[in-house]
């Protein structure tokens, strides 16, 4: 029986499309960081948020291991020469959302693909995020409702942008983007 390839060339260029369209939106969430961060700091972790996209769309189409990782890594790629200011930054993210949103599919051993299991990576990936601005942005320094509003804000973005991410690539897959999977005997499931 021959081996079947997990990243076939149309999973590699559906990657890079997706990484392409999520990076660019990548880039220009990092040209907003300074203005976010001066006049809305509490905003941040929602807007940050947007770095969820490639890996739920690149799983959702495909639900495979590994494209989670490939997406990011290409979509921060694109970021970085959108917004080469922050190159470690995008590359950062993109390992750390990949590796969240993989290492959550690897627990379900890649089999769980509803919209519960998405949410639990973007879950993780707020409190990460949470943290790591909380501490970066100094967000002690800010009122407490601001405070407040930051907490829930990194939590709740990358909730919203998953829900989207995951509209996007069922939308895909409408279009046809992933091949209809095969029953054994040939026959194409429905």
């Amino acid at each position: 029986m021959p081996r079947r390839r997990l990243l076939s060339t149309r999973v590699l260029l559906v990657c890079a499309a997706i990484g392409v369209a999520t990076g660019a939106l990548g880039g220009i969430e990092g040209w907003l960081t300074v203005p976010v961060l001066a006049t809305a700091p509490f905003l941040y972790g929602f807007l940050l948020g947007v770095h969820t996209l490639p890996g739920i769309i690149a799983q959702e189409v495909f639900r495979v291991p590994g494209v989670a990782l490939l997406a990011h890594v290409l979509a921060g790629l694109v970021g970085c020469a959108i917004a080469p200011i922050y190159i470690p930054q995008f590359l950062g993210t993109a390992l750390l959302f990949g590796g969240i949103q993989e290492g959550v599919a690897a627990l379900f051993r890649y089999r769980a693909w509803s919209g519960w299991r998405y949410l639990i990576s973007a879950l993780v990936i707020g409190a990460a995020i949470a943290f790591v601005v909380a501490v970066a942005a100094h967000i002690d320094a800010l009122p407490v409702w601001a405070q407040i509003a930051y907490l829930a804000l990194s939590l709740i973005g990358p909730v919203v942008w998953t829900l989207i991410g995951l509209a996007v690539g069922r939308g895909l897959v409408r279009a046809g983007v992933r091949p209809a999977e095969r029953r054994p005997g040939g026959a194409a499931a429905r």
